[in-house]
């Protein structure tokens, strides 16, 4: 008989307390996937590779590794698959980033897992999919959302717009660089952690595990769903820098202010524009706000009175209104905005300041139970209440 289910060995809970959760090291969406289902309460073991990770992160300072435990097993001695295999036979999801064909290879594919455990989810994590001409290939965010359609979204920060002639390809400069938000989190983790709770929620319905195969390519562009239904009734066109929503309407752009600092406008709505004009001053000759084929000479506009005071001066005079106007700010400033502290979206463990766990739950909240783990530092709690001897190093035999 298995162990009795804690969350994590720490008898603390939240929405997913007692589910079981096997991570294959890796690096990108597939951590950040098992850090999310681990702030949720799951109890997360990440199997750790022998050698140390390519990215040379020291660990503590890997935010994806928290409110996890680590052991150490090397898949290429004869004894480790079968301890994997120990582990996923007590599981209730598995989480692993290998190429097409790896785990297989291994030992520790989804049949091998599945035949010890047929209701076990398990998750599979890639760029290009378990299929398809780019399976095999290495690749990463930018090139997966580069395919899927999204980065061509993207339009540079402040760029110009691109006139209404012209091919349909045109461009207002090469496409802007989300860092991986876009792709491995969004298009990725988000995706596979999705796919894991609708099997979870199904196997626990019928007994029957399944493979999820989450890749950031598909994500990515699922992501573009309702553009691609704008795209399709003619409502978004294929350049950048002149949709509603990329920047080309000057009521929903980035600005700089006289200090270099820049400030986002997100006044769409006819309300919403009003308290902006008459904030920002615009005066009553300005252009309509509908009236596209003056929009040129309205950023002009905007642009030259956001430039003419720094941007804490314009926080001020937007502050308490509707008019959809806010700080771009970096990531240490983002820490000490009024908002975010006041709901305790940054958090500091350890000295290290990350997002606490999102999204909230009113009576099973997430926690940050553990700080990011250690490789193999957990091996004996974690063969003592999953009931796999062989993991503990101290083991005798």
């Amino acid at each position: 008989m298995a162990p009795e289910r804690d969350s994590g060995g720490d008898g603390r809970g939240g929405p997913l307390a007692g589910v079981r959760v096997v991570e294959l090291a890796g690096i990108g969406p597939g951590p950040f996937a098992a850090m999310l289902l681990g702030d949720l309460g799951a109890d997360v073991v990440r199997v750790d590779r022998p050698e140390p990770s390519p990215l040379g992160i020291d660990p503590a300072y890997d935010v994806a590794g928290r409110n996890k435990r680590s052991v150490v097993v090397d898949l290429k001695a004869p004894g480790g698959p079968g301890t994997v295999l120990d582990l996923a036979a007590r599981a209730d999801l598995l989480i692993e980033g290998y190429r097409p064909g790896v785990a297989e290879r291994l030992g520790v594919g989804p049949e091998a897992c599945l035949a010890r455990n047929p209701a076990l989810v398990y998750g599979r994590m890639t760029g290009w999919g378990q299929h398809g001409p780019l399976a095999a290939r290495a690749g990463h965010d930018i090139g997966y959302t580069a395919v899927s359609g999204a980065l061509g979204l993207v339009a540079p920060a402040a760029g110009p717009a691109v006139p209404a002639a012209g091919p349909a390809t045109a461009a207002a400069g090469p496409p802007a660089i989300p860092a991986n938000l876009l792709g491995d989190y969004a298009g990725g983790s988000l995706y596979l952690v999705v796919g894991l709770l609708a099997a979870l929620h199904h196997a626990r319905a019928t007994g029957a595990g399944q493979v999820v195969d989450a890749a950031v390519v598909d994500g990515a562009a699922h992501l573009t769903a309702v553009l691609q239904g704008l795209l399709a009734g003619g409502s978004w066109q294929e350049r950048r820098g002149v949709n509603l929503l990329d920047g080309g309407a000057p009521f929903y752009a980035v600005y700089p202010a006289a200090d270099g600092g820049h400030l986002a406008v997100g006044a769409l709505e006819p309300q919403f524009y009003a308290e902006f004009a008459r904030l920002l001053e615009l005066g009553p000759d300005a252009p309509g706000q509908w009236e596209s084929a003056r929009w040129p000479e309205l950023r002009a506009r905007i642009a030259a009175r956001f430039a003419s005071r720094p941007r804490a001066e314009w926080e001020a005079v937007f502050a308490g209104s509707d008019a959809c106007v806010e700080p771009v700010l970096t990531m240490r400033q983002a820490h000490a905005h009024p908002h975010l502290a006041s709901r305790s979206t940054y958090v500091e463990v350890d000295g290290v300041t990350q997002p606490a766990p999102a999204p909230r739950f009113s009576a099973t909240p997430g926690a940050l139970r553990r700080p990011p783990a250690r490789p193999g530092a957990d091996a004996a709690e974690v063969a003592a209440d999953w009931g796999v001897p062989a993991l503990d190093p101290s083991a005798v035999d």
